[in-house]
């Protein structure tokens, strides 16, 4: 009798500690989905695109003018070209789409080079107020996938332009934008910085067909944002066989006309293989 005692309280015991074990995995479940319906949010997908240009003096940035309405006042600021992703296209092809619809600009060599994902990225309510009345929905939470792209700067400059009110605004010039743009723009310089690292040849998208040695130095120097020595410059452009001299020269400039040269491409891969 007294061993059934036992037994059966051994039993209860190790009963009880299973009902307590299930107790708090019951618990810890219920917290867990407490938490995931707390922190899931509506997420979007958008695209930006960072499209740089150099006029021979200075870098420009292609931005779009927004127009709201706050509080019954109509304002007019400038965002990037960007906009939210379609349900049945690719990242890169909505890159394409939204450049070409908000600038008229098309068949641009876009990099993808980050993704911005802040929480805080949707902390100014001016902003969500006109993306959603822009999109007519609800908007929580946008993660942009920003693109870069470096273009001669006269190819871009078509009437189209203005039907889209696209406009070219020099770096330095550049003022508060929407949502988080001026950050995009700050992370393009430094992705532009990297990529010229490794293929410099991306340099002469921003140049004209042929071009002059300052225009080329003043081009490094805004990209590396610093003085170059004129001579040591020359000495390098030399070693450069890809940087082809002509047989012409600058006319109509009060200062001695200087050379003009030529990006060779095909040196260039031929060099690089």
């Amino acid at each position: 009798m007294f061993y059934s005692i036992i037994n059966y309280l051994v039993f209860m015991l190790v009963e009880m500690k299973k009902a307590s074990i299930f107790a708090r995995q019951i618990k810890i479940s219920i917290m867990q989905n407490i938490l995931n319906e707390t922190l899931l949010a509506n997420n979007h997908i958008s695209v930006d695109c960072v499209v740089i240009g150099f006029d021979g003096e200075q870098l420009k940035v292609l931005l779009v003018k927004r127009v709201g309405e706050e509080a019954g006042d109509i304002y007019n600021d400038m965002k990037l070209p960007g906009s939210l992703i379609y349900m049945d296209e690719d990242l890169d092809e909505a890159a394409q789409r939204v450049l070409n619809e908000l600038t008229g600009v098309k068949s641009v060599n876009l990099i993808q080079f980050k993704t911005f994902g802040s929480k805080n990225r949707t902390s100014n309510p001016k902003d969500v107020r006109w993306l959603e009345r822009a999109t007519k929905m609800k908007v929580e939470r946008i993660v942009t996938v920003a693109y870069m792209a470096m273009v001669k700067i006269d190819r871009t400059l078509s009437q189209s332009l203005e039907d889209y009110q696209a406009c070219w605004v020099a770096l330095n010039e550049v003022k508060t934008l929407a949502f988080d743009h001026n950050l995009i723009i700050k992370e393009a310089l430094v992705s532009i910085r990297q990529v010229v690292e490794f293929n410099p040849s991306i340099v002469f998208d921003l140049l004209p067909r042929k071009f002059t040695a300052a225009q080329l130095r003043i081009l490094f120097e805004l990209i590396y944002d610093k003085e170059l020595d004129v001579r040591n410059f020359h000495k390098k452009i030399a070693l450069m066989e890809y940087v082809v001299p002509l047989e012409e020269r600058q006319k109509g400039v009060a200062h001695r006309a200087a050379r003009y040269y030529k990006f060779d491409k095909k040196i260039y891969n031929k060099i690089r293989r």
